[in-house]
């Protein structure tokens, strides 16, 4: 058995590709350990990008015991034992949790004393950031690290290396099709081109029929599959249906995620749509929902529906205008204190309910102007309810 994902896993901070801005030369994190100065740290990224490697590697560079344990089988009893045992050690432990979104309220009090002390290093890693479920404490002791996907260029570098070290004959369009289908995930992209060994030279049709469509997670890095990612999006724009749906059928043939292109459809229908058709959003969630259950085949149906429902829309780009402004003047420094009778506990607040529904009062100490309707579809009934609501002549 070949056993290439594991045989060919990175053994030094060299060896690991496509984490240029946390490993490369002048990468802080990569100063951090080799000046052995890493303090706590919680790594997150997608599945394959090397996560686990990286802890192996930081606890082998700094010659430290290495505690490979998950959140969530882990055991509160099991990490006290490992304190237990190197509490009057030279040399402290570094223990690596994976799935620490999962770690437990109860887990991370048991940790803090031990993080304080430096007892340990502690080093998490999950597919989700794990920012949200870490409390506070944990936060204060230890800094977060994304990790990228790796990106199609390292891949396929990196995969004709093994192949040609193992002696491995694939056509390039299968090695093209290995790295594009993995989706930045190096583990997957070696597995399947050992399982596909077993058959001799791996052919394009060999590896599609161990994986008929590409792994969830994101875009080709091809740019045909970027342009045609465009060309529908552009396609739907412009209300032009059997165009944006061969640009779909293309893509879902060439393998591109449902998900992935259930998001994208999701961001058109707030960017190009907007209020001229508040529901094109509420289908496009519903979408992104269901292909992310059902995935292919049936999935295609759910993405044609909506393709068809987003090119017949109204558009208007009003808000993706409105919140770009508004953006636009915050990062240029239009910071304006909030007026004292909007604050919470102020005496002076006019309760709009207690004025049948509106009543004349200053939210901002200076005007602004960001949204600017276009009046079109369903905006134009939302701009008439606006203008009724805070017209004095119409209460």
């Amino acid at each position: 058995m070949l056993k290439l994902a594991l045989n060919y896993r990175p053994k030094t901070l060299d060896e690991i590709i496509g984490q240029e801005n946390l490993l490369g030369k002048d990468a802080i994190l990569r100063k951090m350990v080799e000046k052995d100065a890493l303090s706590h740290i919680f790594l997150y990224g997608p599945p394959g990008c090397g996560k686990t490697t990286l802890a192996r590697v930081i606890a082998s560079t700094l010659d430290k015991p290495f505690y490979e344990l998950n959140a969530t089988t882990m055991k509160i009893e099991e990490l006290r034992t490992i304190f237990k045992n190197y509490t009057n050690a030279l040399q402290k432990p570094l223990i690596f949790i994976d799935e620490v979104h999962r770690l437990s309220k109860n887990q991370q009090e048991v940790l803090l004393p031990f993080m304080e002390s430096q007892a340990a290093l502690i080093i998490g890693a999950s597919t989700e950031n794990p920012y949200y479920s870490l409390t506070a404490a944990m936060r204060s002791r230890s800094h977060l690290f994304e990790l990228s996907s790796i990106d199609a260029s390292s891949m396929k570098t990196y995969l004709r290396k093994v192949v040609q070290k193992e002696n491995i004959s694939i056509d390039e369009d299968a090695l093209e099709y290995a790295v594009f289908s993995s989706s930045g995930d190096l583990r997957a992209a070696l597995n399947l081109i050992e399982s596909a060994h077993i058959a001799g030279e791996i052919s394009l049709n060999i590896l599609k029929q161990i994986r008929p469509h590409a792994m969830q997670g994101g875009s080709s890095e091809s740019e045909s599959h970027y342009e045609l990612t465009s060309a529908m999006i552009k396609s739907i724009r412009g209300s032009d249906i059997d165009a944006a749906l061969y640009y779909l059928a293309r893509l879902i043939e060439g393998g591109e995620p449902a998900e992935f292109i259930a998001r994208r459809l999701a961001i058109l229908a707030s960017e190009d749509i907007g209020n001229a058709n508040p529901n094109a959003l509420n289908l496009a969630s519903s979408t992104l929902s269901i292909v992310k259950h059902i995935g292919y085949p049936e999935a295609r149906i759910s993405l044609g529906q909506l393709v068809i429902y987003l090119a017949s829309s109204p558009k208007s780009n009003s808000a993706y205008e409105a919140i770009n402004l508004a953006q636009k003047a915050v990062k240029e420094g239009d910071i304006d204190p909030i007026p004292n009778h909007i604050k919470t506990h102020a005496k002076t607040y006019l309760y709009p309910h207690n004025y049948g529904g509106w009543v004349k009062q200053q939210y901002l100490l200076r005007p602004k102007s960001f949204y600017h309707t276009q009046q079109i579809g369903f905006e134009k009934t939302l701009y008439e309810w606006h203008q009724k609501i805070i017209t004095p002549s119409s209460k």
